[in-house]
């Protein structure tokens, strides 16, 4: 709609600013995406280095740069809108919030989050169906949320089936007065099964100190997470043979995480995905930089990108920018923003 024609896909991440080619995209690359998961640009751990990202985007003739992904390469995003105004360059930088952890600061939800949860009810829905069939059962389902929660503790409030969620910013101990272990216990006379839901960053010191970790990092330099589903499995197992003569453990570490990351968006996302791109396109067009896009308490927003948490996949388009810099803005004022923007 504003007339642009050179629009290229960065392959393989910020790495790929240097390290890669890039496609063109059109309206017929794109058609159908939408429909499939994963991404078809490709992503990578890692990778970041400023200096040569930006030195891309210069000999390019890049103008704007829209950055889509999750918290842990918000930093980055930070780091080139700051390199490109440390240059002088016009060079718009707009993030664009898509995680399935919703853990982004700042705005209401992330895209991506609506249909994580809608699937890991079937992994919970699986789990309960197995616990039932059995004597003792019990259940754990490990789902994403390396900081957060949330799509743990949506799924369990959606389900209705799960007796126990445990979530990083609620910590946990597993015995005695008020722990899991008698909780269990409870439960399992009560209905003679139990399902337990676990964000995968809960509880990882107790693993930590179970195997001696050396606190190993992944190539973006977050901790690698320790498999706490096995560990609280094998912890009940243990515990469960001083409790009754034996609790089956029938769903013993059930792990969908990555069935949950590769399937395509649900209705409810992929409305809310063309919502956030028509909002990161307007903003940037009518001269703002250094934003992210989201809804803030129900109404779309423009966030100082270091402020929010977005970033991972890049796809960069050559425009003539106005850019400056944005501290808040609402939709209302963005449209304002753009008709004037237009006039001139």
């Amino acid at each position: 709609m504003y007339g642009v024609d050179d629009i290229l896909g960065i392959v393989g991440g910020y790495r790929g600013f240097y390290s890669k080619n890039t496609v063109k995209l059109t309206p017929k690359v794109v058609n159908d995406i939408h429909k499939r998961g994963g991404t078809t640009l490709l992503t990578s751990r890692g990778g970041h280095d400023t200096v040569k990202i930006v030195d891309s985007i210069q000999d390019r003739g890049i103008n704007q740069v829209y950055i889509i992904g999750g918290d842990g390469t918000q930093k980055g995003a930070a780091l080139i809108h700051e390199e490109v105004e440390k240059r002088g360059m016009k060079v718009a930088v707009a993030g664009i919030p898509k995680t399935i952890d919703n853990d982004i600061a700042v705005i209401d939800k992330s895209f991506g989050f609506d249909t994580a949860v809608e699937e890991a009810q079937r992994a919970i829905n699986a789990a309960h169906v197995e616990v039932e069939c059995v004597e003792n059962g019990v259940g754990v389902v490990k789902l994403m949320g390396r900081y957060s929660g949330f799509i743990a503790m949506h799924a369990t409030l959606a389900s209705r089936d799960v007796d126990c969620c445990l979530i990083p910013e609620s910590p946990f101990y597993l015995e005695g007065q008020g722990g899991l272990f008698q909780f269990i216990e409870s439960r399992m006379k009560e209905n003679g099964h139990v399902v337990i839901v676990i964000a995968e960053g809960a509880g990882q010191e107790f693993v930590a100190q179970s195997i001696h970790d050396v606190n190993q990092k992944d190539a973006s330099g977050n901790r690698l997470l320790l498999d706490v589903g096995l560990w609280l499995s094998h912890k009940i197992k243990v515990w469960s043979t001083s409790f009754i003569s034996s609790i089956t453990i029938a769903c013993d570490d059930l792990d969908p995480t990555y069935m949950i990351r590769a399937i395509p968006s649900n209705a409810s996302d992929n409305i809310y995905c063309t919502l956030l791109a028509q909002s990161a396109v307007h903003g940037a067009m009518a001269g703002y930089t250094g934003f992210t896009v989201g809804p803030v308490n129900g109404k779309h927003a423009y966030i100082p990108i270091a402020v929010s948490n977005s970033l991972s996949c890049a796809f960069a388009a050559l425009i003539p920018p106005y850019a400056k810099k944005i501290l808040d803005y609402d939709m209302g004022d963005c449209f304002a923003a753009v008709n004037k923007s237009l006039l001139r």
